[in-house]
């Protein structure tokens, strides 16, 4: 009888390293945004706030967090 050969457990999807960066952008973003809207309540101006702020914390936090 022969054992059967294990298979090696599927990589990940993304990396934690990736994981936490886009999650912490992502709350950077709608706090911002959030932030933003309460100011001025302005739709469209939260958003791009929101999505200006998130977008721009992605370089930052990935140099920072390791």
């Amino acid at each position: 009888m022969s054992s059967p050969v294990p298979t090696p457990p599927e990589p990940p999807f993304i990396s934690m390293h990736t994981a936490v960066v886009l999650l912490t952008a992502i709350i950077i973003g709608l706090v911002i945004g959030a932030l933003t809207f309460l100011s001025d309540f302005s739709t469209p101006g939260a958003v791009l706030a929101g999505l200006g702020a998130g977008g721009l914390s992605v370089p930052v936090l990935r140099s920072l967090i390791r």
